[in-house]
């Protein structure tokens, strides 16, 4: 089994409770972990047998453009539609960082992790 990520995805999106960040924004990274079994890529070098970050961003970035309240209810969404794409996927972590959340102190990101198997049982 191996591990495909994209690290570090920045997006300026309108995630939030408050009347202020639907209004604002703010600025986002989303960093995704996928395990699967890609040892037929590994030695045939075929991009159809692993999984292909492009489309993963893809998906992020589409549920990046449209408001949700939660960051957990995001989360959820991605990886929902990963699992469209890749149904055998072993395992996917989403973790989402709202950079300088209107907390009314200093704090640098709210994080928000959700895990595909474990936060589904």
């Amino acid at each position: 089994m191996g591990r495909v990520s994209l690290e570090g995805i920045e997006f300026h999106a309108y995630h939030g409770v408050f009347s202020e960040e639907k209004k604002l924004g703010n600025r986002f990274t989303v960093d995704i972990h996928v395990f699967t079994d890609f040892k037929k890529a590994m030695v045939e070098d075929d991009l159809k047998a692993t999984v292909d970050y492009f489309r993963i961003y893809q998906i992020a970035k589409s549920h990046m453009q449209e408001p949700v309240k939660l960051l957990e209810h995001l989360a959820h969404l991605m990886i929902q539609d990963i699992l469209v794409v890749y149904p055998s996927l072993r395992q996917i972590d989403v973790i989402i960082k709202k950079h300088n959340p209107a907390l009314g102190g200093v704090v640098n990101y709210s994080v928000v992790e959700v895990s595909y198997p474990n936060d589904y049982d």
